[in-house]
């Protein structure tokens, strides 16, 4: 018998649950996720957490509990969706509390002290309920275990009260609690929770009948008196007793760097939680020293050099206490609205400045730090720092200063988060006409506009004049140089244009709908019958003049008011348009804030409205006012459009500012520009056998336009353009080398001529990244410069033999690179990743993606002509494909996991010949297991190594699995897809198949992403559920919001006759062929320019439809939208339909 045959590799018999427990109690989180999973492995014969428990029974599963228990611990917004499956009150109290809603809590866990017969105090110890006889019996519970476990209830309603902010409720609740002695007695938790509710409610006289001091030590319970010697230490700071304040600070640092010292490294959010209290203690120390050791005309020290003695204490002033403000700015700016370490030391400074007695700190910090729970979504916390906030403002005559009216519109702020809107904009109303304060005139002006214009509560001229537009004359009569009013006036230009801008959508959609079309053809009719009455009035009786008269001047008033209804619409749409041009442009010359959003929008109405003399005056302007660098992530669209327009000539046309936009850009920028500008002056070089089929076009006038820039810029960067037209020169060479069948995966060397250029000081290795320099200074060795290409390269397997050649960069580096030539067109595959690029920036620009760490793993692209280029190979990179099954696909995982399973090949035989392709679909997945969780036991040692690592391929294949639905991309088998060894991401390569081409395929591709049961596998215990799906949301949900500016990416498509990016018959055949042989290139490629373009506006019709979130014609939310995509994702009946290549079951 081998090895390979065995379930463990040692003999002795371990319950991986016990294990899994005992790490619990060491604060060994992740190790225990690890175990659980082992477990689950071997009890269920899979990677699953077994059915979900719907009984009526309140206990949990043994293996739920502890992963509940762990999750809980590790600081992971998703993994606790992925467990909790159940309606139980004990999951669904923890799930409120990981949410921060702790109303819902407390009445979850006073449901479960009211139902559960076993929490009723009555002083004797309780048997386990009928619960453990589930799933889990044999994890016996102690007495004292089954003690702490009746009393989370109580604990859990006592953190309830704290969070909502109950401090009356609480502090009496408390004392109910301590004189029930039998069951609280030696508590140290419970002692903590009072003590904690004594510190933050200021109540400094608490004596507790037992304390934690005199409990008995247990080896599986934390030693931790923070709270309790906190306490002593605000009250010793109050009444001034230096030896207690400072013996009791002393031990409790002592303390926590003690715990902190032997916790377990896997213990993170207990690790991050002792160290803002050590940052607590270390405020009160510096504190201590203002109040009681410091004179009235000294600064604060850090240190006296000896201990001082005043009968009275100081109250600082705000001088005083700045250096503890900046510090304070710096934590909270740090934690990133982590509202859980952050909360206790809002309340901590609160209390503290409270002893203090600085009024104006005081009122600040609470403002201050309403605004921070409210964007942490603690509203009710938040409410009760404004309430005392226009308490304190009362009792300092500040009623009606600018501090005040701050506060009053942080509370409309709160009431609009907590869906109040009609009362959020009411008092909005009553600020703006009462608040006199020049700065905060504007934010309140723009607040009362945008949340009208949010709720369409008001009509548009009232939003526009009486709120918008004042909102900007507010910010730029008071504009200064300082960040925030730069701020300001950005933010009052952004909505102002942003709300005009969608007013003139509207006036477009309604002149265009059919509505408008019908009504224009019965004003021609009136017209038309109005013409025929009049003839007929002149040769009618007396009689019938009259009648006549009546009928011509009903028609005379119906055709006055549908023409002025008519002219006013398009003088609104007029005056719409001008406004958002201007204010976009204000935007982009006065500060950074809203680049994105507005470039994208900006230049797709420059290329709507191209025929549009205003449009092209404000174009000119922008060019000249606002800096290059916004522009350029837009490069490659803005320069694809030269030289295509037909508008007439003149001094002043979409061309000129076209042209004028791409030289400023080319001048300041000329590494991130020319490469583009050559890659269109080379569109004519075009192999012979590829022009004969008509697969590439080619448009003279574009040709034409590119040379001639080059040919301008030549005054200013001549050096720079001729050796990067030398280096272009050598890669297309290189691209297009012709190679032998036999040299594949050979290394062959290179020609001399392309050997023999080298030391290109002026031009960055190609496919190199460096940033954008807004100062547009790009000096020699601010980036690795070209200095030449290794001796041979290596020749890819593929038809048209892709060459790996290392290019040495100045920097010591030598880059790996991927030289290609053929039928598939670069261009495509730049504009993917820019599509990909732009996504990523929304997703770190949201905060909830951004603490996710979402994003799609790029890499350069550059063509240099339209059928040669160079990308950039993804170092410690390897397909999915050659993990799972090898090279030869007879090995890898699956040959050293699945033993005595059916190797790759003979599945794909079984698919292949079988007719009914569901029922063989099963039988293959009976006989080929799913192996990919061994990817990460296997590279990634250490549990929380292993954890982060498949956290984060998750995330990865959420978020490029929601981007490539939302662009069509197909053809994602297995050797498409690359992890990366070391952060275990994944990388989606060869993107030539995309905008739902994978249905033109010879056999159609039925689902929109690759989540086969490997993939899914790799996501551990929980599957699809909890990270996955969640993260898809947050992915979705980003780029739906930027809809607008994703759409001006794709739209190159219709706008870019280049090249022909829809699937041609011969590239429909190589992606699905059977063999490795190549196919005939004879092949005629049909389709025509104009169909080309047909099948690009379907495809921007259809992205338009994803990201509005329609599904099988039916509108869907967030939520909806993700689920039927990984139902479809994980359908068998569309998987069996797949190719049978692209290994559906693995």
């Amino acid at each position: 018998m081998t090895t390979s045959s065995w379930d463990k590799v040692y003999w002795l018999t371990i319950d991986y649950l016990v294990v899994a427990k005992s790490a619990v109690i060491c604060g060994s989180y992740f190790t225990a996720m690890m175990y659980v999973e082992h477990w689950c492995e071997e009890h269920f014969n899979g990677l699953m957490l077994g059915s979900p428990d719907f009984s009526h029974l309140e206990v949990l599963p043994h293996h739920i509990e502890i992963l509940m228990s762990a999750v809980t611990h590790i600081n992971e917004p998703d993994s606790l969706y992925g467990i909790i499956h159940s309606h139980k009150l004990t999951s669904q109290a923890v799930i409120f509390e990981h949410e921060g809603n702790w109303s819902k809590a407390l009445e979850y866990y006073d449901l479960q002290i009211r139902s559960n017969p076993l929490l009723q105090m009555d002083g004797g110890s309780s048997t386990l309920s009928a619960g453990h006889t589930q799933l889990g019996t044999h994890l016996s519970l102690s007495a004292s275990e089954e003690e702490m476990r009746q009393r989370k209830p109580y604990k859990g309603l006592i953190r309830s009260l704290q969070q909502i902010g109950c401090t009356h409720v609480l502090d009496s609740y408390c004392q109910g609690l301590t004189y029930r002695k039998d069951q609280f007695h030696y508590d140290l938790e419970f002692n903590e929770l009072q003590y904690e509710a004594a510190w933050r409610a200021g109540n400094w006289d608490l004596s507790l009948h037992f304390v934690g001091a005199n409990s008995p030590s247990r080896p599986d319970v934390k030693s931790d008196h923070f709270n309790e010697k906190l306490h002593g230490c605000l009250r010793a700071f109050q009444e001034g007793d230096f030896d207690e304040f400072h013996r009791k600070l002393r031990g409790s640092k002592q303390e926590l760097v003690r715990s902190v010292s032997c916790a377990s490294e896997e213990s993170t959010e207990y690790i991050y939680s002792t160290v803002i209290k050590l940052q607590i203690l270390y405020h009160l120390g510096m504190a201590w020293h203002i109040r009681w050791e410091t004179s009235q005309c000294e600064r604060a020290e850090f240190y006296p050099g000896k201990r001082q003695s005043f009968s009275e204490p100081v109250i600082p002033t705000v001088e005083q206490l700045s250096w503890l403000n900046v510090d304070w700015n710096s934590i909270l700016e740090r934690s990133q609205l982590h509202m859980n370490l952050l909360e206790p030391f809002i309340a901590f400074r609160r209390v503290l400045l409270q002893i203090l007695r600085c009024n104006e700190c005081m009122t600040e910090h609470l403002l201050q730090s309403a605004s921070t729970l409210r964007k942490g979504s603690r509203f009710s916390q938040s409410t009760a720092f404004l309430h005392e906030f226009k308490l304190a403002s009362a009792g300092t005559g500040e009623q009606y200063s600018s501090l005040y009216w701050l506060g009053r519109l942080e509370e409309a702020k709160l009431l609009r988060a907590q869906g109040q809107h009609e009362m959020a904009i009411s008092l909005a109303k009553y600020i703006s006409q009462n608040c006199h304060s020049n700065q905060e005139g504007s934010d309140v002006y723009r607040l009362v506009g945008k949340w009208l214009a949010e709720t369409r509560s008001s009509n548009s001229r009232t939003i526009l004049e009486k709120y918008l537009k004042p909102a900007v004359s507010v910010a730029e009569a008071h504009k200064t140089t300082n960040k925030k009013s730069i701020e300001r006036q950005s933010q009052a230009h952004f909505h102002l244009a942003h709300y005009a801008d969608a007013l003139f959508k509207s006036c477009e959609e309604r002149l265009t709908s059919s509505e408008w079309q019908a009504a224009m053809r019965l004003r021609k009719h009136k017209a038309a019958e109005l013409e025929a009455l009049v003839k007929r009035l002149r040769s009618s009786t007396k009689g019938e003049k009259n009648d006549y008269s009546v009928k011509i001047l009903e028609l005379q008033r119906q055709l006055a008011m549908d023409k002025e209804e008519a002219e006013k619409l398009k003088d609104d749409r007029d005056n719409f348009l001008s406004l958002a041009l201007e204010g976009y442009k204000r935007c982009l010359v006065i500060g950074d804030k809203y680049d994105v959003r507005v470039v994208f929008r900006l230049v797709s109405l420059w290329f709507s409205l191209s025929l549009r003399q205003n449009v092209i005056n404000n174009m000119l302007d922008t060019i000249d006012e606002a800096q290059s660098y916004k522009f350029v992530p837009l490069v490659y669209q803005i320069a694809s459009r030269m030289g295509s327009s037909k508008d007439s000539l003149g001094p002043h046309n979409f061309q000129f500012a076209l042209a004028s936009l791409v030289k400023k850009m080319a001048i300041d920028h000329p590494y991130h520009t020319i490469f583009q500008l050559l890659a269109l002056a080379n569109g004519d070089r075009i192999k012979d056998k590829q022009r004969s089929r008509n697969s590439f076009v080619v448009d003279m006038d574009k040709i034409t336009a590119a040379k001639r820039i080059l040919e301008e810029l030549a005054s200013y960067h001549g050096p720079i353009i001729r050796q990067m037209k030398q280096m272009v020169e050598i890669y297309i060479k290189l691209a297009e080398l012709e190679t032998k069948k036999e040299d594949t995966n050979k290394r062959v060397s290179l020609p001399r001529d392309i050997r023999s250029v080298r030391q290109l000081e002026l031009v960055p290795v190609v496919t190199a990244t460096f940033p954008v320099d807004r100062d547009c200074h790009y000096h020699e060795g601010s980036f690795p410069h070209f200095k030449g290409l290794a001796d041979s390269v290596r020749i890819m397997n593929g038809i048209n033999a892709p060459k790996v050649v290392e290019c040495l960069g100045s920097d010591g580096q030598k880059y790996r690179q991927l030289a290609k030539s053929g039928n598939d067109d670069l261009r495509q595959d730049a504009v993917m990743e820019q599509f990909f690029g732009l996504v990523n920036t929304f997703l770190q620009n949201n905060r909830d993606t951004w603490k996710r760490r979402l994003g799609v793993r790029t890499y350069k692209v550059v063509p240099f002509t339209p059928s040669a280029g160079v990308l950039e190979w993804v170092n410690g990179t390897f397909p999915l494909g050659e993990y799972l099954i090898g090279s030869a696909r007879n090995g890898g995982a699956h040959g050293r996991y699945g033993v005595g399973d059916w190797s790759f090949l003979k599945c794909r035989e079984h698919m292949s010949n079988e007719k009914d392709k569901c029922k063989a679909f099963r039988e293959v997945c009976q006989n080929f297991r799913p192996v990919m969780h061994h990817f990460f036991l296997e590279r990634f040692l250490q549990p929380a190594d292993w954890f982060e690592k498949r956290l984060a391929y998750t995330r990865s294949v959420a978020a490029s699995s929601m981007v490539g639905y939302i662009v069509g991309l197909g053809d994602r088998h297995s050797m498409n897809i690359l992890i990366d060894q070391a952060t275990a991401e994944v990388v989606h390569i060869d993107l030539g198949v995309a905008f739902e081409q994978g249905l033109m395929l010879k056999t159609p591709e039925r689902v929109p992403f690759r989540l086969t049961r490997d993939i899914v596998d790799g996501m551990g215990v929980t599957g699809v559920e909890g990270v996955f799906r969640r993260c898809c949301e947050e992915t979705l949900s980003v780029m739906r919001t930027n809809k607008e500016a994703l759409l001006t990416i794709v739209e190159v498509f219709i706008h870019d006759p280049l090249y022909k990016w829809a699937l041609s018959p011969l590239k429909a055949l190589q992606r699905q062929k059977e063999t490795d042989d190549d196919l005939e290139t004879s092949l005629e490629d049909s389709q025509d320019q104009h169909e080309g373009n047909k099948d690009a506006a379907r495809a921007l019709m259809r992205v338009r439809q994803k990201l509005d979130g329609y599904e099988e014609g039916e509108l869907r939310s967030v939520h909806g939208q993700v689920q039927q995509l990984i139902q479809d994702a994980i359908d068998p009946e569309r998987l069996c339909q797949m190719f049978a290549g692209w290994g559906a079951w693995m």
